[in-house]
């Protein structure tokens, strides 16, 4: 199998990685011109593409000196870390891209933790090298160090080093040298990623990640680690608990470019996906029929938030979904369940609602978006963060959160911060610039990223990936502002909205249709408030001067999925429809919420 690399791609988000492997398919030659120009090959999915993020891992594969390169593209958010740890292991080495400029993430760390963890070979790839004030050779110490605080072997610290810009598309072993091609990677590639080890013995694949096909239903997908496969051949599968039933390979298929290649014998050391396989699901083996042996399974990082899901049952319910009831929402979740590994559904009291556990509030909107899209139609109730309890004391999740900002605004970052439970660990100076280190309670950064980016008009980054359970850090401060709540059914008048602007800020235009107990605005104090915005102008036959001029309205809030997600309270819902996100209380009457909030106090 010396015609053979298997690598992964590990990246921080937005740092090229996706830009750089469209460069290794060009360089390929499997695709001569590109259908659209300045349009990524790789990130196929309409989200991916919207938000500049790799979701789901991809295989693909590039011929190269007569050699194939299989390359897994890796999502380089923590959040998708159950694709990750999948994946990682069909491969014999990693590409390790870094910003030229930033240097190594939180996020660039949380995945190379678990390459150099299986003992797999490193590149480093210093991107972007044609940035303003970039400093490609303190990046590339920062990596080194990084790699030694991770436990690295001798032979991982003994890495290779190519500089260039996967956007102009060009590599290099020395950055001050610009050259026309990505040739010196792909060579680096063959001469520093080993061939697959192969070991003696019968059949063994351990399933890393699976395919849907509309036509053949569930594909297996994973590296074939020693023996062959063949069509139609006879084989076991062997589940977690080991259990074994015997299947037959209907069809096998190799990755060649993006597409997936009909074969008869599939040698030791390729990545291959089989179908005919019934019943499997990811961390099973498939093995020898005679001597069948399973593989270590792979271990996932359990979820460390959960939010209900439960159906639209606001005035305006059906009227943009298709899918609307119970069972469109369970039969749909299922389904994620099949793939999404970091994903667990539970079934509440309630038959209509649901309780969803994943990775963080971004791996769950990335699901509730996708739903919206194919015409879903729910309600998301506020994010929680679970707690453990460990030897009878509860334990809650904490994260490593970085905050990438101009100085002179640090400050109130720091206090903010520290405000939610937060720790610093470092401060480091970059340029105009300084990178702040904490560790804070998962709960801390559930709605800060709105409240910081305010705080530093806009300039702050901010990343986080999960740490550990550690004890509970005590209370940690809300919103303390309250919600302004349409006491009517009907639509906002721009008479009302700017009579009551001084009340807070809104988060609905006029002219547009809300129901008794939406969240129309934020209230400028604590506490809640039932304010009517369908009221108008009464009219009478004497004309004021002056004050029937044009009505000047400040434009209203609008939220993103997530910040929706983060912001509401604990007696909210998000209403998410093909068309809308509106937020609205779970009690739509002033009187059930009052009668609710004294059942409370007694």
């Amino acid at each position: 199998m010396n015609s053979v690399r298997n690598i992964a791609i590990i990246a921080h988000v937005d740092h090229g990685k996706t830009t750089l492997v469209d460069k290794m398919l060009l360089a390929g030659k499997l695709f001569k011109d590109h259908e659209k120009p300045g349009e990524l090959i790789m990130d196929s999915n309409d989200l991916e593409r919207e938000r500049g993020i790799t979701i789901l891992s991809k295989n693909v594969s590039i011929v190269y000196k007569d050699t194939k390169i299989n390359i897994i593209d890796t999502p380089g958010h923590s959040d998708f870390g159950g694709e990750v740890e999948r994946v990682l292991n069909m491969a014999d080495g990693v590409l390790l891209l870094v910003d030229a400029f930033e240097g190594p993430m939180p996020q660039t760390r949380f995945v190379l933790q678990k390459a150099i963890q299986l003992g797999l070979k490193p590149i480093v790839v210093v991107n972007k090298v044609d940035k303003e004030n970039c400093q490609p050779d303190v990046v590339q110490e920062g990596v080194f160090d990084l790699m030694f605080d991770l436990d690295a072997t001798e032979d991982q610290l003994d890495f290779p080093t190519l500089y260039g810009s996967a956007k102009f598309g060009w590599m290099n072993t020395d950055w001050n040298e610009q050259t026309d091609n990505i040739f010196p990677l792909l060579d680096s590639i063959l001469e520093h990623i080993p061939a697959p080890k192969i070991e003696e013995g019968s059949t063994q694949m351990l399933v890393t990640s699976l395919d849907f096909s509309n036509y053949l239903g569930r594909i297996a997908v994973g590296r074939l680690q020693r023996g062959e496969l063949k069509s139609n051949q006879q084989v076991a599968l062997i589940n977690k608990e080991g259990k074994i039933t015997r299947q037959r390979v209907r069809t096998l298929f190799v990755f060649e470019g993006f597409e997936r290649k009909e074969v008869d014998v599939v040698k030791a050391g390729d990545i291959c996906a089989v179908f005919g396989i019934e019943g499997f699901e990811i961390g099973d083996t498939i093995a020898d029929i005679e001597t069948p042996e399973a593989l270590p399974t792979i271990a996932i990082d359990e979820p460390t938030m959960s939010m209900v899901f439960t159906i639209n049952n606001s005035p305006f319910f059906g009227q943009e979904g298709k899918f609307v009831t119970s069972r469109h929402l369970r039969d749909r979740l299922d389904k994620e369940l099949e793939r999404n590994l970091a994903l667990r559904v539970e079934d509440t009291d309630m038959p209509e609602v649901l309780k969803v556990y994943g990775r963080g509030v971004l791996h769950l909107a990335v699901l509730i978006e996708t739903m919206r899209r194919e015409g879903y139609e729910l309600q998301i109730g506020q994010p929680q963060v679970i707690l453990k309890r460990v030897d009878g004391v509860v334990h809650e999740p904490i994260e490593e959160l970085s905050i990438d900002l101009p100085e002179a605004v640090s400050g109130k970052a720091i206090e903010m911060v520290t405000r939610r439970r937060g720790i610093m660990l470092s401060m480091q100076p970059k340029a105009d610039r300084v990178l702040l280190e904490f560790e804070i309670p998962s709960r801390g950064i559930i709605g800060m990223r709105n409240n910081l980016l305010t705080a530093t008009a806009g300039e702050a980054i901010m990343t986080h990936r999960f740490k550990e359970f550690q004890l509970h850090k005590g209370e940690i401060p809300g919103r303390t502002n309250g919600s302004l709540i349409s006491m009517e059914t009907g639509k906002s008048i721009p008479y009302s909205i700017n009579n009551l602007q001084e009340r807070g800020t809104f988060f609905v235009g006029p002219n547009k249709d809300i129901y008794q107990g939406q969240v129309v605005g934020e209230n400028s104090r604590p506490g809640d408030l039932v304010i009517n915005l369908t009221k108008t102008k009464k009219l009478s036959n004497v004309r004021a001067s002056g004050s029937d001029d044009k009505l000047k309205l400040i434009p209203p809030l609008q939220f993103t999925l997530e910040e929706a997600l983060e912001y509401i309270q604990a007696d909210e819902y998000v209403e998410v429809t093909p068309n809308s996100i509106r937020l609205r209380k779970i009690l739509l009457k002033e009187t059930d919420r009052k009668r609710a909030k004294n059942a409370a106090l007694v």
